[in-house]
């Protein structure tokens, strides 16, 4: 799929698919009691547990002569580690409650005691990978779409399954989702250089812990304050220009 004319136009498909997946969600989460939405929740955070696992497994093993090993265990106690401190001095959990508390009020949603978890949960599993910033990098620079609107349909099944359980809120990722895959396919000239093969690897495998991070939060509660974990993707991108390997 191509739009030479339109870059950016696979982010507005994706951000319309997350408005549609909520919308459904909403529609469908009425029929729910909630009983059936608090094991909606855990199923879901099961599911988003499983795409973490895979995620971060496929960074981790190889195969090699029949044998499986692992290893990149440096790697990812090198990024996340820093990155926590990072994001618990900027308060990054913060500034994404806090948005979500304006969006509440400014939506009509004040009385809406689950917004803020659903903004929060939604945003940072539909919008932490390395799918995005491909997606959007070959939009901006190729006008090919074509990995975004994959995204889209996965986007929108997982935010209609959480508007269900968690609300409205899960609906509004849209807007990161757009900020920030429209700031990626904007500036993709100047990233391109430096998402090499082994940094996307690097965002792939540390998205994929932080992820599963977001499912278990799902399943036992808020436990992870996984915004704060955010900068460790930055990190992990930087790593791949160390003249060593870790």
């Amino acid at each position: 799929m191509r739009g030479e004319d339109m870059p950016g136009l696979g982010t507005a498909i994706n951000a319309a698919a997350i408005l549609l997946g909520g919308i459904g969600g909403l529609l469908f989460g009425r029929l729910l009691t909630e009983r059936h939405q608090d094991t909606l929740t855990k199923a879901c955070g099961i599911c988003v547990l499983f795409i973490g696992i895979g995620g971060a497994l496929e960074g981790m093993l190889s195969v090699d002569g029949g044998m499986v090993s692992s290893g990149r265990s440096i790697l990812i106690i090198a990024c996340i580690a820093p990155g926590a401190l990072v994001g618990e001095t900027l308060n990054l959990e913060g500034l994404f409650q806090r948005f979500g508390k304006w969006l509440k009020i400014k939506t009509g949603n004040a009385k809406d005691k689950q917004f803020v978890d659903g903004f929060v949960t939604a945003s940072l599993t539909v919008c932490i990978g390395a799918m995005a910033i491909i997606g959007a990098i070959q939009d901006g620079l190729l006008g090919d779409y074509s990995l975004l609107v994959t995204k889209a349909v996965l986007d929108f099944i997982i935010v209609l399954v959480m508007t269900c359980s968690l609300g409205k809120g899960c609906m509004f990722s849209a807007i990161p989702v757009a900020v920030c895959q429209g700031s990626v396919t904007a500036l993709a000239g100047l990233l391109k250089p430096v998402m090499t093969r082994t940094a996307l690897a690097n965002l792939s495998l540390v998205g994929s812990i932080l992820i599963f991070c977001v499912g278990l939060n799902l399943v036992w509660d808020k436990r992870i304050r996984v915004a704060n974990l955010l900068p460790a993707v930055a990190i992990a991108v930087a790593v791949a220009f160390l003249p060593f390997d870790i």
